[in-house]
């Protein structure tokens, strides 16, 4: 799922600002107006070159000192307000780690403590992580941003022929396909594999191409696709080769497997009705895996953010070369237009938020969330030579995103400004509401018709899309079962007026009860059933076969 960029949400801030006149070095203009014409002597200097940074450092050791020993108290705060289970927050500032911690457990119940070497997944920080991969490639001369990207995956299609020849590893990178949010996703959630899932968006609408920006997992995932392939290896093979063997990231994988393989590892958690946390659910993005799909223990995520300030380079040696590893962080599309009046423009770049703060100075993030159990964030002022990283191992609810900002807030100010803890959960409550289903099906009708024969429903049904549906009468009920062949998933309908039933939906995206909507012709059978949950962009119809 997308989330608030950390430079959209400056806005919020309510602060005194460090007033920096850089031009003129301290000077105040009115008095330098008024001390007289310039000389001869004076006009006759060469102009200076611009700055390479237009905004320099704000922060020194004593800023990043009171920053980090604030950390401590940030973090069990937000711990305690929201029983989140598990934190690591990694500090790189000058191409040190200063701070590496980790609070709370792996796993609630349980007496395993989260440390810096315990493996987390990702979710959306893998964004970031592949397109450094990617560049990788761009650096050694194998593939370039503008690639199209079915010059090097010629299975790869879109909803439109022109799209599809001409969409590049760029558009896909930066979610300017014109793919809807979400397409995809619900295959996923199905069971369905990368293969399966690549191989069917092209059934998925497009909105105008590189005009428009939705933020796409399985674009994202064909641009990564599309680059191992001109590599002439695996997604998974390429992001080990390319960048975390000579990173030095040893826990770091896109492989699932790979994370359930350490003791050593967070489990998810999602919050329960009632406030208090559980692991209820294993997430496996290997479908997904170079927009959701990799794991690493903080101390291997602090090494990448190292790499990211020191521009591609690690313990002295190149990784990266700098200047591939720039466009990622360069501003590629513009998300949206500004929330409010007192928002500024934010820019997405190749899986990287780019901004600019109170103080114009540039900001570089992502966050990642899973529904079921994860939220992470990394955020840096390269400017500064600073950055955080933050993981967590509950449900997405502004934690992660509100330890970056406390910190980066103390270090400016000397003080924790904003509650962001409280603004960040706000935030996230809103975006949950605002994914309610459109229809409550937990609100039976009063008087609701009576359903018909249960007979006239059962059948097997076709759709090219999810595949085949079988709605199935057993012990005076229905059911229904759709997904992989060999592995389906069933779903129990329940009676909810008239020839419309409802049912529990699955996966990371799920969002409660959904309707499945039976249209029955005068034979008295059901010729078709509309999934709503599964019919977001049209694609949720079954057809009798």
């Amino acid at each position: 799922m997308p989330v608030p960029t950390t430079s959209c949400l400056n806005a919020a801030r309510h602060r005194v600002r460090r007033v920096v006149l850089t031009a003129l070095g301290g000077t105040c203009l009115a008095c330098s107006m008024a001390a007289g014409p310039v000389t001869a002597e004076e006009a006759a200097k060469p102009l200076l070159n611009a700055p390479v940074s237009p905004v320099p450092p704000l922060f020194d050791q004593a800023d990043i000192d009171n920053a980090t020993a604030a950390l401590d108290g940030i973090v069990e705060s937000a711990m305690k307000r929201t029983g989140v289970p598990g934190v690591a927050v990694g500090v790189v500032y000058k191409d040190k780690v200063i701070y590496a911690k980790g609070f709370g457990v792996r796993e609630v119940g349980k007496p395993g403590k989260i440390d810096p070497d315990t493996v987390f997944l990702l979710a959306s920080v893998s964004k970031p992580i592949a397109s450094t991969v990617v560049a990788k490639l761009v650096g050694d001369g194998v593939v370039k941003w503008d690639d199209p990207a079915r010059t090097h995956n010629p299975a790869f299609a879109l909803n439109d022929p022109y799209v599809s020849e001409h969409a590049t590893i760029a558009d896909l990178l930066s979610h300017r396909s014109g793919l809807h949010t979400g397409a995809g996703d619900l295959l996923e959630d199905l069971g369905f594999d990368r293969a399966y899932i690549l191989s069917h968006i092209d059934q998925q609408p497009l909105d105008p191409f590189r005009t428009s920006y939705h933020y796409s997992n399985f674009g994202y995932t064909s641009g990564g696709i599309a680059a191992a392939a001109a590599a002439g290896k695996s997604w998974e093979e390429l992001a080990d080769e390319a960048l975390f063997v000579p990173a030095g990231m040893a826990t770091a994988s896109y492989r699932h497997a790979d994370y359930l393989a350490h003791a050593d590892r967070a489990h998810i958690h999602r919050r329960l009705p009632d406030g208090t946390w559980d692991a209820l659910y294993d997430r496996n993005a290997d479908p997904q895996a170079p927009a959701g799909g990799a794991s690493a223990s903080l101390n291997d995520v602090l090494r990448f953010l190292r790499l990211q300030l020191a521009n591609g380079t690690l313990d002295g040696k190149e990784i990266i070369d700098a200047d591939a590893l720039a466009a990622p962080r360069a501003p590629q599309v513009i998300p949206g237009s500004p929330r409010s009046v007192a928002s500024r423009t934010g820019f997405y770049g190749f899986g990287w938020n780019v901004g600019y703060d109170d103080h114009g100075r540039v900001r570089v993030s992502h966050s990642g969330a899973f529904e079921l159990g994860t939220a992470t964030n990394i955020v840096f002022l390269p400017g500064e030579d600073v950055g955080v990283v933050t993981l967590t191992n509950g449900q997405p609810i502004g934690v992660a995103e509100a330890i970056g900002e406390s910190l980066l807030d103390v270090a400016t100010n000397g003080r924790q400004t904003v509650d962001w803890v409280g603004f960040l959960g706000q935030v996230f409550e809103q975006m949950a509401a605002a994914e309610a289903p459109e229809v409550d099906y937990t609100k039976v009708p009063a008087n609701p018709s009576p359903a018909r024969d249960l007979t006239s429903y059962a059948g097997s049904y076709g759709n090219g899309y999810y595949g085949p549906l079988d709605v199935s009468l057993a012990d005076g009920g229905l059911s229904m079962t759709m997904g992989p062949e060999g592995a389906p998933t069933m779903f129990a309908l329940s009676h909810f007026d008239g020839d419309t039933f409802s049912f529990e939906t699955v996966g990371e995206n799920a969002n409660g009860l959904a309707g499945a909507i039976f249209t029955v012709g005068e034979d008295g059978k059901a010729s078709k059933v509309v999934l709503d949950y599964y019919d977001r962009t049209g694609l949720g119809t079954f057809v009798r076969e």
